[in-house]
This record gives C-alpha cells, sequence and structure tokens, in this order.
C-alpha cells in the first residue's frame, strides 16, 4: 500500500515560525497546478503499481485553494493510480478558511478527513504567530466541519512559545479536548534559521523557554490527553481509538509515497526524491520534461538509520527481529550494544517480544537515544 502527497505550497500570509516552502502570491497557481497534474501522470509508475490508500493536501495552506482545483488533482489522480476504495483523504485548512459553503463544496470531494493548524486557543500567541484566525474562528470551523458530516477532525497545537505557561497550555489543551475532535497534533516551537522568529530570537526580542519549562508543558501535553482517551501513538500525535492517521504512519513504517509538486519528497524504497523548492522551476521542469528533482539511493546503512529513527517515534516501537530480518546479525549485534545503557537507566523497555519503546521519561530525551542508535560508517 502506498500514498501520495500534494504540496500546496501557497498561503495568504506566512507564519513567523513556518519554514515550509510556501509563497503568498497566487498570481502563477494555475500553471502551478497544471504543473501538478502533469507530475502525477508522468510519475504514475513511482509507485509501482501498489493501492494508493493515503492521499494528503498539505501546505502551505491547501484551504485557499478553489474546489475546481481539487476536481481536477482528484480527476488526475483517479486516473492515473489504483486507489483504495477505502482510502484515507485529508485536506489541511486554516480555520477562517472553513466557511460553510467552503466546507459543503469540500464534502462533494472523497475527502474524509481534515487537518486544522489552529496551534493556540490564546489570541495573544495567535497574534505572536502572525495567524490569522482568532480562537472563536478555530472552535466555530470544528463546529461548522462537524455539523457537515466530519467525523475524522485533526487539529495541530504549537508549544513552548516565548510567554507561555503551564495556566495557558493548559486552557488550550481543555479547549481542544472539549471539541470532541478525533486527533490532535501538538509540536514544540522550533526556532528555524531563515524565518522572522529567529531573526527576533537572534536580535535579542523574544527569548526561548527554559528545559525546565519545555519538559512541563510536554508532560502536561502527554498527562491530559491520555487522561481524555486519546493514545499516544508518536512522540508529537495523539489519536482517538480507531483514528491514527494512516498517512502520517505510512511515513513511519516505510511505505511507499509519491510527493508531487514544489518541494515535495518521494519515497519507494530505493530511491527518495526531492523536488526543487522553487514554483517557476518545478513548473518549468514539469511542462518542458526535464529535471526538477534531486535523487538519493538508499543504501542499508541509509535504510537503516531511517528505520531507527521512525520506529522508535512510534508505541509499536523498533523490533528487534525486524532488524535481524531487515539488515542481518550484525546490525542486530550493533543495535543491542548501543542500546544496552538506555535499557539500563529505564530509558528504554524492551518487551518479551524483543521490541524497543522509549518509556516515558526517555520521550524527553528521544533524538539523544536515536542517535545513539544510528550507524555511522568511517565515511560519517
Amino acid at each position: 500500500m502506498a500514498g501520495i502527497y500534494i504540496h500546496i505550497p501557497f498561503c495568504k500570509t506566512k507564519c513567523l515560525y513556518c519554514d515550509f516552502y510556501s509563497q503568498t502570491s497566487l498570481n502563477i497557481a494555475s500553471e502551478y497546478f497544471k504543473a501538478v497534474c502533469l507530475e502525477l501522470k508522468n510519475r504514475n509508475d513511482f509507485l509501482e503499481n501498489e493501492p494508493v490508500e493515503t492521499i494528503y493536501f498539505g501546505g502551505g495552506t491547501p484551504s485557499i485553494v478553489p474546489v475546481a482545483v481539487l476536481d481536477t488533482v482528484f480527476r488526475t489522480i483517479f486516473d492515473n493510480f489504483s486507489v483504495s476504495g477505502d482510502v484515507e483523504v485529508t485536506l489541511e485548512a486554516n480555520p477562517d478558511d472553513l466557511s460553510k459553503q467552503y466546507i459543503n463544496e469540500v464534502r462533494s470531494f472523497p475527502i474524509n478527513r481534515i487537518s486544522i493548524g489552529i496551534q493556540s486557543f490564546s489570541d495573544d500567541e495567535l497574534r505572536f504567530l502572525n495567524r490569522r484566525h482568532t480562537a472563536n474562528q478555530a472552535e466555530k470551523a470544528v463546529a461548522a466541519c462537524q455539523q457537515a458530516g466530519f467525523s475524522n477532525i485533526s487539529i495541530d497545537l504549537m508549544y513552548g512559545l516565548p510567554t507561555q505557561n503551564l495556566d495557558i497550555w493548559e486552557q488550550t489543551l481543555q479547549r481542544s479536548i472539549d471539541l470532541n475532535v478525533q486527533h490532535i497534533s501538538a509540536y514544540h516551537l522550533i526556532y528555524e534559521e531563515g524565518t522572522p522568529l529567529f531573526e527576533k530570537w537572534k536580535s535579542g526580542i523574544i527569548s526561548p523557554i527554559d528545559e525546565e519549562l519545555s519538559n512541563q508543558l510536554f508532560e502536561l501535553l502527554m498527562t491530559k490527553l491520555q487522561d481524555a482517551g486519546f493514545i499516544h501513538y508518536e512522540i508529537s500525535n495523539f489519536s482517538k481509538k480507531g483514528f491514527i492517521s494512516h498517512h502520517n504512519s505510512s511515513y513511519w513504517k516505510g511505505k511507499k509515497y509519491l510527493g508531487v509538486g514544489a518541494a515535495a519528497h518521494s519515497y519507494n524504497g530505493t530511491v527518495r526524491c526531492a523536488n526543487i523548492a522553487d514554483i517557476k522551476k518545478y513548473i518549468d521542469g514539469a511542462s518542458t520534461g526535464t529535471s526538477f528533482q534531486e535523487v538519493e539511493l538508499i543504501n542499508q546503512d541509509i535504510a537503516y538509520n531511517e528505520f531507527i529513527l521512525t520506529s522508535l517515534r512510534t508505541m509499536d516501537g523498533l523490533s528487534l527481529n525486524d532488524v535481524a530480518v531487515k539488515f542481518g546479525q550484525s546490525k542486530l549485534k550493533y543495535v543491542m550494544q548501543q542500546a544496552e545503557k538506555h535499557i539500563a537507566s529505564g530509558l528504554l523497555n524492551m518487551s518479551n517480544k524483543k521490541v524497543l519503546r522509549l518509556s516515558r521519561s526517555g520521550i524527553f530525551v528521544s533524538d539523544g537515544i536515536m542517535a545513539d542508535l544510528l550507524f555511522l560508517n568511517d565515511d560519517e
């Protein structure tokens, strides 16, 4: 089974923290989506005829795209790929785009999952992040989607903001829980180079929160959502039973996916492709048949390292039997040697089925644990 990701690199405004490739001008949007459809047609062999079980429209801001464009993209996908009958189709959206009219129009497409970028229920925090909605608009958007019949709604939250404290974060979490959504993703604010947020930090206008508060915010996140019946199935992702994101899970399970559009990435087990992060060059390449992507061959060491990183992020954990089957006894011996100290310290747990999982305390230092298990050859 495989997935398709469509990158929509257009936004009405840029958020303070965002380093995803997008632009605020829509003047070449029509040409862009023609190129997207051409890429879908020209790369329909990339997934090697595997049925498509997930389709994901990400961005950028997909909800600013006219529904007529969605219709063309859907027709192209269904004409060129074998799509599963129970395909999960996700549309990312901003709350203020989700008018009743837009939602009803979207309902005419095979979109069955909405992912809403709320980030916070504090209007002060939303203004700081340069979001274009209010907390009240976010609540109304979720309610409108529910009233229209969407029963699989995910919301994105953000924590670790400069002025955030436990009380503010708890209020955001409680309002999120009260919305009765099926999925919540929560990400720590990152100061990415090249963003306005990074420049404010470097110039001393703002300061990141300290590590102790960061850990307390994450602890509160886990406790509140698990107490509310959410399954903590991946470090940053929580779902009600039966609503784990199939698309994101396909990344962590190493399934094939085709990424279409400027700056989109693809993977089929053998190669990883990265499309150029330039809309005009992408359009030219797709239109003329010239190359618009970089290709990386996946050797055993790369595949092993990716398996470590993706497996340990999830509640399924890292199967030692799978390590042996996929990468041989030498890699199994290596990973056990590297994991030994973390098992002894209680940061990693090993089940009787020989599966390594991060403990609750291990989640807080997961990056260091995973780095210890990676294989670095002499050239790295």
